[in-house]
């Protein structure tokens, strides 16, 4: 085996740890993909006799790419100015597939996700590093220009945004499909107590529908309210295809087996608190739909 073929064998034992730092550095599919390749091609041109900890390296690398992404956008300003739901991992209702196993470790729904994009880039990157992977704020320090003390500082006001905002679902999968399957029979039903019934008081609605659909764009909040736009959409109940969405219970909704949207449900005390739908047909072009291929 060549020096090249045993350089690249040594990168793909470590890619899906990489892809799973940079997609919770990013919340992007695609732009994690691409900050892999990126971590290929610095780590090829580099002369490894002087990396101690290969998958520390790579980690560092990608970390970089992902951070200096982050600080495009918002110089660009390149995230919509009001809602953007994160890209979702969408599996089959019957289990996760193996290569999503990894990116959804540490419970990463996108309700969590939806909160780690308000974050300030350096802050993003000292909470996901050092509170998802263990990363020590000494490594840290070097990645943001900070002191080990200024990352952690970095680090705990991210922690306390997160625990703040970011809703914990319910641990018991089966209790999520049921309180989700009965939100879309409601929807169907046209039964509006029903809906408000598997809502929380405090539920919040988030749609990002891109460019092409901005009227879909918005934030709904309460019960009352989100049951009032889910019977707007009742014609679609039975396009509804249950899936995981990162995780959690959640569905895809394609009429004629054309995507539509993907929703993301996060379900607390056997109710609704938080709906995270994409209805972007650009980005739900980019996503993994295999749920579909029945």
């Amino acid at each position: 085996m060549g020096d090249d073929e045993f350089l690249a064998e040594r990168f793909e034992e470590h890619r899906a740890h990489l892809r799973a730092v940079a997609y919770k550095m990013l919340g992007s599919l695609s732009e994690a993909e691409d900050a892999v390749q990126e971590s290929w091609l610095r780590l090829s041109r580099t002369d490894t006799r002087e990396v101690e900890n290969l998958r520390a390296w790579l980690t560092t690398v990608v970390a970089r790419v992902s951070l200096n992404v982050l600080r495009s956008r918002r110089t660009r300003r390149e995230e919509p100015l009001d809602v953007r739901v994160p890209d979702p991992v969408v599996s089959r209702d019957d289990g996760t597939q193996p290569e999503h196993e990894a990116l959804l470790a540490d419970s990463v729904g996108l309700a969590l996700l939806v909160v780690l994009e308000t974050l300030a880039p350096a802050e993003r990157l000292a909470f996901v590093l050092h509170d998802m992977f263990g990363v020590p704020f000494d490594e840290i320090a070097g990645m943001v220009d900070r002191s080990p003390a200024a990352a952690r500082q970095l680090a705990s006001r991210a922690r306390r945004r997160v625990q703040g905002a970011a809703p914990v679902p319910d641990a018991d999968l089966a209790g999520q499909r049921k309180v989700v399957a009965a939100f879309f029979a409601a929807a169907r039903d046209g039964d509006f107590d029903a809906l408000v019934a598997v809502l929380d008081p405090d539920v919040v609605s988030r749609s990002d529908g891109g460019t092409l659909r901005p009227g879909a764009t918005g934030v709904v909040r309460g019960a009352r309210e989100v049951a009032a736009r889910a019977l707007t959409f009742a014609r679609l109940s039975p396009f509804v295809r249950p899936a995981l969405v990162n995780g959690a219970a959640g569905a895809v909704v394609a009429p004629r087996g054309e995507p539509f949207s993907v929703m993301g449900f996060t379900v607390v005390g056997g109710r609704i608190v938080e709906i995270d739908a994409i209805t972007d047909p650009e980005r739900l072009r980019e996503l993994d739909l295999a749920v579909l291929d029945d």
